[in-house]
This record gives structure tokens, sequence and C-alpha cells, in this order.
């Protein structure tokens, strides 16, 4: 393991963690609301407000299975160093690089309120052009359609949660809202910005992939 990085480069690199939960969580805010915004039954202000909630309690009920697999069933513990956390931004993963988490790697429940605090920040500060995208963009919503979209969004994620697999909220809840859409009427969906919205995910994986290797490589030299 590579025990040799200062403390301040270790607080840098936690910052640089924590950087990606916030916009994790302003991310998630667009997501969770867009339909509750969309549909009138929540102000944009208290929708944030709500989502941030739980965004910040979620592990409370949901544990930290995709942490761990995340940290352990991806890439294993023992070959992460400072340079590709730099690059994958996980913080118990790099505490345990440096040996601060002894021979077993776990979460540590200051990094829980951390990350959770910094999600719940991102989530308060939002993602407007997320929101109506999601939410008017797809397709028209009523308050019942709205409901659909979310429970089938909300049910996917818990199971995916609750088996420790890492699944975007934006795939969940806009499969939900096309469905609740094509349901009603084929055409009622605007399938060319849904095809925009899957091709983005499509591109995400390896441009993410091609991002962390350069941030490696930039990492490796600084480290």
């Amino acid at each position: 393991m590579d025990v040799t990085l200062s403390f301040s480069a270790l607080v840098a690199l936690i910052f640089v963690a924590l950087a990606f939960d916030f916009l994790n969580g302003l991310h998630d805010a667009a997501n969770s609301i867009a339909t509750v915004v969309s549909t009138r039954v929540l102000r944009p202000q208290y929708a944030v407000i709500w989502a941030a909630f739980f965004n910040f309690i979620a592990f409370l009920f949901f544990g930290l299975h995709v942490a761990q697999t995340v940290g352990t069933g991806i890439v294993a513990a023992e070959v992460v160093d400072a340079a590709v956390i730099f690059g994958v931004g996980l913080i118990a993963v790099l505490l345990y690089s440096q040996g601060f988490l002894g021979a077993a790697f776990y979460v540590p429940f200051w990094v829980i309120l951390t990350c959770q605090a910094a999600m719940g920040l991102g989530t308060v500060f939002g993602g407007w052009r997320i929101v109506h995208t999601m939410g008017s963009k797809i397709t028209r919503l009523h308050p019942v359609q709205g409901f659909c979209a979310e429970a089938g969004g909300a049910i996917t994620l818990f199971l995916a949660t609750y088996l420790g697999i890492p699944v975007s909220t934006t795939h969940t809840i806009t499969g939900a809202i096309i469905g609740v859409g094509a349901a009603r009427k084929v055409a009622a969906v605007r399938w060319n910005v849904a095809s925009n919205v899957v091709f983005a995910w499509i591109v995400t994986l390896p441009a993410t992939a091609l991002f962390g290797s350069v941030f490696y490589e930039l990492g490796s030299f600084l480290f």
C-alpha cells in the first residue's frame, strides 16, 4: 500500500471526493424532484429541502451495500493508491490505501456523515435545467403519472441499493417517466429527447473512464 502521502495531500484528495459527492447530490435533486415540481405537487424550494433531508438520512435505512461494492467489489482495495483516488473519488478506499483503516476495509462513520452532508448540500442547490428536462421535455406529466413514475423509479432504486448495485438515479427515473408516457400513448413521449438522454448514458461510461485515466496519470505525477 502507498503510505507516503502528506497530510495536506490526503486532505486535498478527500476534498476532491467530497466535491464529487456535492455534484452527485446536485444531480440527485434534479432527478428525484423533477416529477414533483413539474406536476406542481410541491414548490421547488420545499421539494429540494425534502430531497436533501432524505438524501442525508438514506444510509440509516439502506446501509452501505453500494459503498462496499464500489470500495471492494470492482477494484481490489489493496491495489488502490492515491493516483487512483485522484482519478474512480473514494474516501474510504483512500484511507484504507494509506493504512488508516487497519487490515480490513470498512467505511468509517465520519466518512458516511461527511459524504451524506456533501450530497445533501448539493441537493439543496439543485439542478433546475435537469428538472425541466426530466419533468416536462420527455413527456407531459400529471400528478397521477408523476406518482407512478416516482414509485417505479423508487422501487428499482430500493432493489438495486439492497443488492449493492451502483445504479444511477437518472437511469431509473428517466426510464420510469418514459414508461409512464408510453403507457398512456406511445406518441406522448418525445423520443428525440429520450434518445438524447440514452445516448448520453452510453457516452458517459467511456468518457468518465477516459477522464479517470487522464487524472490517474496526473495523480501519478503529483503524488
